[in-house]
């Protein structure tokens, strides 16, 4: 019998009778076709479990194995389990994750012949009596290692089908029906590039992972390295240790902009490189998913869902920039891929390295209590130093009236300065758009989404006011939708109202813009960051897609425009989200012997994190957060459950919120512990698509008391028809 669970429709697997014709082929983990319903619809699901022995009950019996060989290897369904538990998600939710559409759908794939020699007959192949064209096939086939199509087969002996049917007929080859590839992706090998010398602070991680990778057992090490400490080149000297061993790495990095120059980097070491992020086709995907699968290639570069590449001799995990929140996907599965490759490792055994030049307040504090091994790398390498940093106070600037556009006069003249030495300079902004809100100067009213319970954001390229949430769009309007009254004012900063800015000021200059709006066509991240590296573009500017993991010897100058763009929000997390992108975009300059400095343009001075960020201190950030964290019960030192529930009735979305709340806290009364629950209230958006948004916060020191009851609610409670709820383990986004 056969335990099969469909991804729509019944949350628990159903049981099915297996027919003679599949039993030792079918396994745990293969994808079936089934009979569902009266009609027997026939559905693809996921066999879940095999039972031997008789069976009571008349059954259904499976049609048929969708895929010719098994997707999931068993630790990879074992980790599908534990996300569908951790995560409060469904298990066939888990389980489309780990496969992605692609492979699911056989991208770039078609149903080809494969012809291939009958065992024996390589022996014996030259005691065979036969035509010359019908020798060559053989030999042809013998000298390979795999079927081969039979319109390749044809295109390389060459031949027509004769030879190859009368080859049939005497029982020399044979021939079956498989998926084979349309199109290969590969790019061709680059010159090789040797290791770099390492210093001692290099040396001591490289030693540290190295035993780590000797001992056989799984450890995760934090690798605290300030920006330019040499971080890549300790992941890529101890993944050719691993290599020797026989075994494969899989390396995160959180941006995809990244991804290209993390790819180029591993190639240059280790050739061919298989690379995973999301603004691939799907038949490049599925090409790369296979040749991981077959083992071809030794490292897995990637984004957030690269930890479920199907690697099957894992030996190391790296996550680069391991505090980014990209990692944290934002629908079901709701998972972390960082919190993914740490139950991974453990699950296979294999060291997982965490790497930052700013850690999460979770990962540091594991590493200061003894959970993970804590390796530091305080300085750069060739021992250059750390750039300088300074800000500039924009009240005063708006004080003296020297502050016209966005870009101060201390920015203006240090970039003139920068680029007349042959420098180049990069602008952070993490605002897109050209104006942030669009208001009338007679009766106030601000242009808003309908949909949403948030200000359009003006595009003045597409001319165009945009929701960045639902998408919705109209004209840009020329007079004020509520009176009518023209001349609506245009306010706010973005970064199509900075570049506008920066090409007037400096005309000589080419300048480049990298935000989600310029970014989207295919080979986009780089082609902009090779023109960047090349030095026909001197000013990049952008979002915190270019903060971070870029590495150009010529960059002598950043600027942040703004730096409170998420200092204030309603977030116990913006603090720490602001000096980490201070800490990173400060790095991108100071990287090559010109060295470099950092103007931070702020409302707020003396904040504590953009201080912190300033002396490039992580620790003196930290020591003052944490306390503040443990005073409020948040992570790291407790556990937290985000509930959003929505619907377009208000009322009935805050009634459910609150049945929802109540039956959480019921629940947690029955277990020990300090446990709280916050809420129902408003989300800070309170509106979103055309949904009102109520949120629930449950708060307490063990996340299986949490998700008991969660859990226990998703079974007792039935949402009215126009109401949905979410649960969010874990929670980064808390707007």
């Amino acid at each position: 019998m056969a335990k099969v669970l469909l991804p729509t429709g019944p949350a628990e697997p159903l049981d099915y009778r297996v027919p003679d014709r599949l039993r030792g082929n079918l396994q745990v983990g293969c994808r079936v076709t089934v009979p569902l319903g009266r009609g027997d619809r026939p559905r693809v699901g996921y066999c879940v479990g095999l039972e031997s022995g008789p069976v009571a009950r008349r059954l259904k019996e499976v049609h048929g194995l969708v895929d010719e060989q098994c997707l999931l290897s068993p630790p990879m369904f074992r980790l599908s389990q534990w996300i569908a538990e951790h995560y409060l998600c469904t298990w066939s939710q888990a389980l489309d994750a780990i496969l992605p559409a692609a492979v699911r759908q056989h991208a770039g794939t078609r149903r080809a012949t494969m012809v291939s020699l009958v065992d024996g007959v390589a022996d014996r192949i030259d005691t065979v009596k036969l035509p010359a064209k019908q020798m060559q096939v053989l030999r042809y086939l013998a000298a390979g290692t795999r079927p081969v199509a039979l319109a390749e087969l044809m295109t390389a002996v060459p031949c027509t089908h004769a030879p190859i049917a009368a080859l049939r007929r005497k029982g020399l080859v044979q021939a079956a029906t498989a998926r084979v590839r349309q199109e290969h992706y590969a790019k061709p090998a680059p010159d090789r590039e040797a290791n770099h010398a390492l210093n001692e602070d290099q040396e001591r991680a490289l030693e540290t992972i190295r035993a780590a990778l000797e001992s056989r057992r799984q450890q995760s090490i934090v690798l605290h390295g300030i920006t330019g400490s040499g971080k890549t080149e300790v992941y890529i000297r101890a993944i050719q240790e691993m290599i020797a061993y026989g075994r494969q790495a899989i390396v995160l990095v959180p941006e995809i902009s990244l991804t290209p120059q993390a790819e180029e980097r591993f190639r240059a070491r280790f050739g061919q490189v298989a690379v995973l992020h999301s603004h691939m086709t799907d038949a490049e995907r599925g090409w790369q998913w296979e040749r991981i699968a077959r083992e071809e290639v030794s490292v897995v570069v990637g984004a957030r869902s690269a930890i479920f590449a199907p690697v099957p001799r894992l030996g190391l995990i790296v996550v680069d920039e391991e505090h980014e929140g990209s990692f944290k996907q934002d629908s079901a599965p709701r998972y972390h891929a960082r919190d993914v490759a740490l139950e991974r490792a453990r699950a296979e055994e294999v060291p997982l390295v965490l790497g930052s030049a700013t850690p999460s307040l979770e990962s540091w504090h594991r590493a200061q209590s003894g959970v993970y091994q804590l390796v530091e790398m305080p300085r750069r390498v060739l021992d250059r130093p750390l750039p300088d940093v300074r800000t500039i106070d924009l009240r005063n600037q708006f004080e003296r009236g020297a502050f016209a556009g966005a870009l101060s006069r201390p920015l203006r003249l240090a970039m003139q300065d920068a680029l007349g030495q042959g420098g180049q300079v990069i602008l952070l902004l993490n605002r897109r758009g050209y104006a942030t809100h669009l208001q009338c100067p007679s009766c106030g009213a601000v242009v808003r989404c309908p949909h949403c319970d948030i200000a359009l954001t003006h595009h003045r390229q597409k001319a165009i006011a945009l929701c960045h949430y639902c998408d919705y769009e109209i004209p840009a309007p020329h007079a004020c939708p509520e009176c009518d009254v023209p001349g609506i004012r245009y306010s706010g900063l973005g970064t199509e109202k900075l570049e506008a800015e920066v090409r007037t000021r400096f005309p000589e200059a080419r300048s480049l813009r990298m935000d989600t709006d310029t970014m989207q066509a295919t080979g986009s991240h780089e082609r902009a960051l090779a023109a960047f590296r090349s030095g026909e573009v001197r000013i990049l500017l952008g979002t915190q897609m270019i903060a971070k993991g870029l590495d150009f010897p010529d960059v002598t100058l950043v600027g942040v425009v703004n730096a409170d763009t998420a200092l204030h929000l309603p977030d116990f997390r913006a603090a720490e989200r602001t000096f980490q992108l201070l800490v990173q975009v400060a790095g991108r300059t100071g990287r090559g012997p010109r060295g470099g400095r950092v103007l931070v343009q702020t409302f707020s001075p003396d904040h504590p994190a953009i201080q912190a960020a300033v002396r490039h201190d992580y620790r003196a950030f930290a020591d003052r957060e944490l306390p503040l964290r443990r005073l409020l019960g948040y992570p790291p030192y407790a556990e937290m459950i985000r509930i959003v529930v929505r619907g377009e009735r208000e009322n009935t979305t805050f009634e459910f919120a609150r049945s929802l709340a109540d039956c959480c806290a019921a629940e947690l009364k029955r277990s020990t512990g300090a446990t709280r629950i916050l809420g129902p209230a408003p989300a800070p958006i309170g509106k979103l698509r055309g949904q009102y948004r109520f949120q629930v916060q449950l708060q307490g020191p063990d996340a299986s008391v949490l998700r008991a009851a969660v859990r226990h609610a998703q079974t007792a409670l039935k949402p009215p028809d126009d109401v949905q709820w979410t649960a969010d383990v874990d929670p980064l986004d808390m707007l």
